[in-house]
């Protein structure tokens, strides 16, 4: 009878003391690029030729989500990704982020425009041959912008956007965009909170049942604590797009840096 007049209290979660991938199994995830295929490009080439040298037998490429806005050739960035080779034994998987669910709003809701090009969505359109009216509070003008892109994404690409997925777990990680709710278990966090939570995320240190794996907040470097691996570098502007490969226990960061050849690795703490 007493128990009733309470709510059951939720028990708390240890994070994982040493988080590991599978038996047999290495990871690469993916930070948010945002239109920078001059840096995609070699960092997935480098990957790809890890994953050859590797004897894994699942070997898994996840993309953080954010393709679009802010850089320069977002459509380069989503032919691209949509083209992948499906015959080198890789698993590739896309994550949906907030920029690519603000794209899908446009072309659903024209309206939506003014507000996706306040943060990006312009270089997008420019990266398709398009830009945003001389005058933003016009809805038939964003109407025939967004009928435009509409045109000139090809079934493909669309394809590609409309099937990206919100999280992936691995092992003893958990993968998504943005974060996750603190205090709600991973298997029941919401889309919007897994491509736009920020500061409750990050500023808790309430721990999940599995390490998550985001990008969505730049950082100068990968961030790596018990909760949670960073792995937005802010590659639109810093000209660093980095990866985390994640093999056992072990964790390394790959980066391509714009001007360099080839790629850097930096094995970080277990």
């Amino acid at each position: 009878m007493i128990s009733t007049l309470f709510k059951k209290r939720r028990p708390r979660v240890a994070a994982p003391e040493r988080p590991e991938t599978p038996r047999g199994t290495v990871v690469w995830a993916i930070g948010d690029i945002h239109g920078r295929l001059d840096l995609l490009e070699p960092l997935v080439e480098a990957i790809m030729a890890d994953a050859a040298a590797s004897a894994a037998e699942r070997k898994v490429v996840v993309f953080l989500g954010d393709y679009v806005d802010r850089g320069p050739d977002s459509r380069g960035v989503i032919r691209y990704l949509a083209d992948l080779p499906t015959d080198r034994g890789i698993e590739w998987r896309f994550l949906k982020g907030n920029h690519e669910e603000a794209m899908l709003d446009f072309l659903d809701d024209p309206s939506a425009g003014a507000r996706w090009c306040e943060y990006g969505g312009d270089a997008a359109l420019r990266s398709y041959g398009l830009r945003p009216p001389e005058l933003k509070h016009k809805v038939e003008a964003w109407a025939r912008i967004s009928a435009d892109l509409d045109h000139k994404l090809t079934p493909r690409e669309r394809a590609f956007l409309e099937n990206l997925e919100f999280s992936i777990s691995i092992g003893d990680y958990f993968f998504a965009h943005a974060g996750a709710r603190p205090g709600e278990p991973l298997d029941r966090q919401s889309e919007r909170d897994l491509m736009w939570i920020r500061n409750s995320f990050l500023d808790s240190d309430v721990a999940f049942e599995k390490v998550v794996v985001h990008g969505h907040t730049p950082t100068r470097e990968v961030h790596v604590d018990r909760r949670r691996i960073g792995v937005d570098t802010k590659a639109y502007d810093s000209g660093v797009l980095s990866a985390v490969r994640l093999e056992g226990a072990v964790r390394v960061v790959v980066r391509a840096v714009e001007g360099e050849t080839g790629v850097e690795r930096e094995v970080l703490a277990a």
